[in-house]
């Protein structure tokens, strides 16, 4: 079974055990946000050991630990990388009674955003089931990747793509490889090498479709993926492996060559951070 995938029995016991340690540790409620950002001036969402390195959770948990004056850990569906935006990505962590009493939802959302960085949207506030886990709760996530390839730059949406000036793609080649990639498998040459030592690598990618869009007026090749569970940069480097397929450097069935190597050396590019978002989760 590829890791993040449980059993309903496994995923009830997981949630008990949690509502227990959360009780036990005095809170009473679990709750949600939803949160939209540009990732551009992050170094992605998770908190780093490193001082002074600006992230999402950091910008959000500092905003929580002023409104309720202590510190407030928070767990997200999607750790994403450095430059990497969010449309869907959700947020929980926990509250006492007297947290919640003290303010609305609205008035919570509204000091949230008046608090946190003008590049992060807070929204959703919305209660949960004790020990409810944003991360460990979700069915599965979905990415949306953009490619412009017009020559001319796409300048209202030049830092939300991936800008292929010039270039064309053969959309229909790119999901011919795409479906060497639909189904659980061991994704290993489609990870950064480091993250992959010691770590299970297979996940189950449920769909994977390249289509035409238009955004803001301009046309874009829309790469969407979505699985229960993705790896570092795992999104960027299936977009890269595919872009050499569109661009007929490379024939459909090399992507399944590449997926067989098991060796990120056999992948494409790690295709740019800013044409990725986090466009959803579900429970």
């Amino acid at each position: 079974m590829a890791e993040g995938l449980k059993t309903a029995e496994e995923l009830a016991a997981l949630r008990a055990q949690r509502a227990e340690e959360v009780s036990a540790a005095g809170f009473a409620h679990t709750l949600s946000l939803n949160v939209q950002y540009n990732g551009a001036p992050f170094a992605g969402f998770a908190r780093q050991p490193q001082p002074n390195v600006k992230t999402v959770q950091d910008e959000l948990e500092n905003a929580l630990s002023l409104l309720f004056r202590r510190e407030v850990p928070t767990v997200c569906a999607g750790r994403t990388d450095a430059g990497v935006h969010a449309r869907g990505q959700v947020v929980s962590f926990d509250v006492t009674d007297d947290e919640l009493a003290a303010r609305s939802p609205r008035s919570f959302e509204r000091s949230m955003n008046a608090l946190v960085d003008d590049a992060i949207s807070v929204s959703g506030f919305q209660e949960r089931p004790l020990g409810f886990s944003a991360r460990f709760d979700a069915l599965w996530r979905e990415y949306h990747y953009h490619i412009c390839t017009q020559a001319a730059r796409p300048t209202l949406i030049m830092p939300l793509v991936w800008h292929l000036g010039g270039v064309e793609l053969d959309l229909g080649a790119m999901n011919e490889g795409a479906a060497y990639l639909v189904g659980e498998h061991d994704f290993k040459s489609f990870c950064m090498a480091a993250s992959a030592q010691g770590k299970p690598t297979h996940r189950n990618v449920m769909e994977l479709e390249v289509y035409p869009e238009i955004v803001m007026g301009t046309p874009v090749a829309t790469v969407r993926v979505v699985g229960n569970a993705f790896l570092h940069s795992m999104v960027r480097t299936i977009v890269g492996t595919l872009v050499e397929v569109g661009r007929g450097k490379r024939e459909p069935a090399w992507v399944g060559q590449v997926l067989a190597a098991c060796d990120r050396k056999a992948a494409g590019q790690n295709a740019p951070a800013s044409g990725l978002v986090f466009w959803r989760v579900q429970y």
